[in-house]
């Protein structure tokens, strides 16, 4: 019998690990590749997506890219996932640390809708772990739009497991 916890039980865990560890976690001494790796990376594992091709797929149908390369007004720039399926993008995440506070600040939810933007991406997930915002992209992004400018979702982390149904 296997007593390995399930998805669910696994992220109330990593949210409680987070919660536990707020106060580091926020510090600006704790960066973003470090969100990435400790909670980010696993939240998107635990709702399914195959993070770091176990699957062992070629390039072209890998589920995920790391710092996927897509053209933003000239300028070759890099979201931090691109997840896809059969090869084909389906929506970008743009991971922050976990001191950057998404629900108010501007400017990653700029930087988020123009990278959707520019690939024609209909919807696109900014997220620290500590919160989750789903955009709408179809919405130019202006530089002088504020952070709920097409925001259909967001989510602090403490809903995850309760949300646990629509975000798996």
């Amino acid at each position: 019998m296997n007593d390995a916890p399930g998805p669910r039980e696994a992220l109330e865990a990593l949210i409680e690990h987070f919660e536990q560890n707020l106060y580091t976690l926020k510090s600006t001494q704790y960066n973003e590749t470090q969100a990435r790796r400790e909670f980010i990376d696993p939240f998107f594992t635990l709702l399914g997506w195959d993070m770091d091709n176990r699957q062992g797929y070629a390039e072209a149908y890998k589920d995920v890219i790391h710092e996927d390369a897509i053209k933003v007004g000239g300028y070759t720039k890099a979201p931090d996932y691109c997840f896809r399926i059969g090869g084909t993008r389906k929506f970008f995440v743009e991971a922050k640390k976990p001191s950057v506070n998404l629900k108010d600040d501007p400017e990653p939810a700029y930087q988020l809708r123009r990278y959707a933007w520019s690939a024609k991406l209909p919807l696109s997930i900014l997220t620290d772990f500590e919160e989750f915002a789903v955009y709408d992209c179809r919405i130019k992004p202006s530089p002088t739009d504020k952070a709920s400018v097409g925001r259909v979702r967001y989510l602090h982390c403490r809903d995850y497991a309760k949300e646990w149904e629509s975000l798996a």
